[in-house]
């Protein structure tokens, strides 16, 4: 192969490595990254990068999405390498590798070391089990606000006993990038620090589904339900992502009862309240209602100013405080998002070597603002559609055939597979849980009558109207 072909592998790597990380992130980490050489001999892929602080960031926070992406292009073996210019005057660089090297390499290293030492030890009563935790969420970061408060102190009361049934499952519930995954791994870990002898587990609702479906095919589910049902607590994130998965749903469903019934804790996150989650079956929205649904709402001011404050105290950084309060009022939608602005000043502070000023911070804020362009949702659909049609998200999900509500349902359905990237099939499940053939048949039915019924376009034309300018 040419150096031209590798370089289109490194892009296709990186397209990856963008479907994964918020838009600021990516355009802060990744975008001034650029091809340099592949040698397929020694597996080495060298990669430009502006500064060292690259190579630091990038190994430390954003490693193992870098190597699953790299590896699906160039297979398992791959080494990355920095070329990072030191003298730009002379332009002299210097190649390093990533502070830590392949995750696969790194794994397989202690994993030998682990057998070794096993090998000279009494056999323990549980194996070692990795909790997947993301070390840098506790409680000592976790900043405490009017928006917060519920969940957190519920959380600390769990780690502090997780016998305790009051709290189970603790379903925290809220708007991506309010800190949910924060404060699920900072309880995960005071229960590690607190009662090291409990096996704590935590992973997305989609890797849970992958590892599901992986064990049908290679006919282990029995094992895959054993795992499962010897954690003492088990932290799943992002449970809308079980919607329509009807089969991952019925296993999760017995899991989940075999860890209640014998007094295992659950802590569960979506991104909105179990009465609003639709393609879920009514058993387990019922047990996800058991326990205590905690709402986690958008920080306000006072909360960002003490985030923003604490990211650049850990940091070490040195930010005038005009600059704190600009980014505080008006980056206002997640933590993320006021993150990813305190990342870009960073970067942009050690690349440019200056200083951060309000002028700076103005610039990277409003390009923030202009790379948001969230997409279109099947909620953002519903909403609009429900406004224009005069209808309610109750009427459209339930059975009546009033014209009215079925003209509502069939344009839903219509932009839903217009607007999204849902199946057919899933955008059915979604939408009052019909199925593949309603769904088809509701798509060709608008796509029909479009093509000569003038008041469908102009109502359509609306709702589309209204999806952009929400956007």
């Amino acid at each position: 192969m040419t150096q031209n072909e590798y370089k289109q592998m490194w892009e296709r790597s990186r397209e990856l490595i963008k479907e994964h990380l918020e838009p600021q992130s990516y355009a802060t980490w990744f975008e001034p990254l650029s091809f340099y050489s592949y040698n397929s001999q020694n597996h080495e892929l060298k990669i430009n990068a502006p500064s060292s602080f690259f190579n630091e960031y990038i190994s430390t926070h954003f490693l193992n999405l870098t190597y699953a992406a790299l590896q699906n292009q160039f297979g398992k073996e791959v080494r990355l390498f920095f070329r990072q210019l030191t003298d730009s005057e002379n332009h002299l660089t210097q190649v390093v590798e990533t502070i830590s090297t392949n995750p696969d390499d790194t794994k397989q290293k202690a994993l030998e070391k682990e057998k070794s030492k096993e090998q000279n030890e009494q056999p323990k009563a549980k194996a070692e089990l990795d909790s997947h935790l993301i070390a840098e969420y506790c409680f000592d970061n976790f900043i405490a606000g009017n928006s917060n408060m519920l969940p957190r102190s519920v959380g600390e009361s769990i780690a502090r006993n997780p016998k305790q049934m009051t709290f189970n499952p603790l379903f925290i519930y809220g708007h991506s990038g309010v800190g949910k995954t924060h404060l699920v791994n900072a309880i995960g870990r005071a229960i590690k620090e607190l009662h090291p002898e409990k096996r704590v587990l935590y992973l997305s609702a989609h890797l849970f589904h992958v590892q599901y479906v992986d064990s049908v095919r290679k006919n282990t589910t029995n094992d895959f339900i054993r795992f499962y049902q010897q954690i003492d607590v088990l932290i799943l994130d992002d449970i809308q992502e079980f919607a329509a998965l009807n089969k991952t749903q019925d296993t999760f469903f017995h899991i989940f009862n075999h860890l209640k019934q014998n007094g295992k804790q659950l802590i569960l996150t979506c991104d909105r309240p179990p009465s609003e989650l639709q393609g879920m079956t009514e058993r387990l929205i019922t047990r996800f209602k058991w326990g205590l649904l905690a709402e986690m709402e958008q920080p306000d001011e006072k909360l960002r100013r003490g985030i923003l404050l604490s990211k650049i105290h850990r940091n070490g950084l040195s930010i005038p405080q005009d600059v704190v309060d600009f980014i505080s009022k008006n980056v206002t939608e997640s933590v993320r998002d006021l993150e990813g602005v305190i990342n870009s000043l960073m970067a942009h502070s050690v690349v440019y070597n200056c200083d951060i000023n309000i002028d700076m911070a103005r610039r990277i804020v409003g390009h923030a603002t202009r790379i948001e362009n969230k997409p279109i949702t099947l909620d953002d659909i519903l909403e609009q559609t429900c406004i224009c049609c005069n209808v309610s998200k109750e009427e459209i999900f339930s059975q009546t055939r009033r014209a009215n509500v079925v003209q509502a349902r069939q344009i839903t359905m219509y932009l839903a597979q217009k607007h999204t990237d849902l199946s057919i099939s899933r955008i059915g499940a979604l939408v009052g849980k019909r199925n593949h053939t309603t769904a088809l048949h509701s798509i060709k039915t608008i796509t029909d009558r479009l093509t000569n019924d003038k008041k469908l376009q102009q109502l359509i034309n609306e709702i589309e109207n209204n999806l952009k300018n929400k956007k």
